[in-house]
């Protein structure tokens, strides 16, 4: 850089470029500048270029594809988070760091092509959905603390049910850095030891532009790749968001999921009581028949010890009259007589009958 004797200062290009540029990022480091799409492409795969102008003027932009999160394409308007930077080659350009569409217009037809894009891929079909825990014991819940649909949701949760864990994100739920916020609440339930059941992501009603946080397409992936069952509850019942329909299951209204994850204890009271009414007749009719079944089992056993019986006492007397006949009296009643001693010829043997006993001596033996 040289100072001639006019005192004009005279720059090379490339200090010129330099001093250029920290002076605008001095004065500028970031702007936010709204306008129309034109001449957008990628380039390389890596690579984002596209005018940005209005009815009067045009600026060049550039950014990094990982940093568009949200389909755009020509003639949809914008807004832009940029850093305005003169090139090496003398060319003004913006270094955009962030993109939104801006306009119901704008945000519906960023909304239909990443819904395409994403339903090409299967994200939203209904086999990948699982479903959520009856009586769940521990939940994680990612919104913004401060919201009326957060207190909503956590009064209705403890008169319904009550009893359960609830670990709890604070986040943003809308504005530039709402989505990155959501999505570290994301990584971190899904990273703990011990894994909540669910994941309820809420969040109350707005206008399309704050509930397009919900659309964003890192988002929207993060919510798909969850480890733990995905519950989204956002905005209105007729509103509907990308998260809505990547989620496992999804609810009309942060009161509605409070009602989707939890069952009305009022009610599971009444209804237990009226299927335990339902099942005394039952009870009773059963216990009538086995009644009536053990008593003919009764029955049916006492007649048959009763046959035993008879049995067993006519074999006694059988057993009474062998027994009585085979007394040595009877026999000496009817006319024998028992002889006692050695059967040889002289010698003296006991002769006794009923009413004697005689000695006799024994004249003769002979083979019968």
């Amino acid at each position: 850089m040289e100072k001639p004797q006019d005192n004009q200062l005279i720059f090379c290009v490339s200090d010129f470029i330099a001093i250029f540029n920290q002076t605008i990022e001095y004065s500028y480091p970031s702007v936010a500048i709204e306008g129309e799409v034109a001449s957008f492409k990628v380039n390389q795969g890596k690579y984002v270029f596209f005018d940005l102008k209005d009815s009067s003027g045009s600026v060049g932009c550039f950014m990094s594809l990982f940093q568009l999160r949200t389909p755009i394409e020509d003639g949809m308007k914008v807004i832009v988070m940029a850093s305005p930077k003169l090139t090496a080659w003398g060319k003004f350009s913006l270094t955009v760091r962030s993109i939104r569409p801006s306009g119901e217009g704008s945000l519906k037809k960023s909304y239909d092509l990443l819904k395409t894009k994403l339903e090409k891929e299967g994200l939203f079909a209904i086999e990948r959905k699982r479903p959520l825990p009856s009586q769940p014991k521990s939940v994680a819940v990612i919104s913004s603390v401060q919201a009326a649909g957060y207190a909503d949701f956590i009064k209705i949760v403890g008169d319904r049910w009550g009893g359960m864990r609830i670990d709890v994100a604070n986040v943003q739920v809308q504005g530039a850095v709402a989505a990155d916020q959501i999505i570290r609440a994301l990584n971190y339930f899904n990273t703990q030891e011990s894994l909540p059941e669910v994941i309820i992501i809420i969040r109350g009603g707005g206008s399309a532009d704050d509930l397009s946080v919900f659309s964003d397409e890192k988002l929207v992936r993060a919510i798909a790749s969850s480890r733990v069952p995905t519950l989204v509850g956002v905005g209105h019942e007729t509103d509907e968001s990308l998260a809505d329909l990547v989620a496992d299951v999804r609810a009309a209204t942060p009161s509605n999921a409070a009602q989707i994850l939890v069952p009305d204890k009022k009610e599971t009271i009444r209804s237990i009581k009226l299927r335990l009414g339902s099942l005394v007749p039952i009870i009773q009719n059963n216990l009538s028949q086995y009644r009536s079944e053990v008593n003919r089992l009764v029955n049916l056993a006492l007649d048959n010890l009763d046959i035993k019986f008879t049995e067993a006492a006519s074999n006694l007397n059988s057993f009474k009259r062998l027994i009585g006949q085979l007394d040595p009296n009877k026999a000496l009643e009817r006319g024998y007589a028992i002889l006692r001693g050695e059967y040889k010829t002289g010698s003296i043997i006991e002769v006794e009958t009923s009413k004697f006993i005689m000695k006799a001596e024994v004249k003769d033996v002979r083979n019968k």
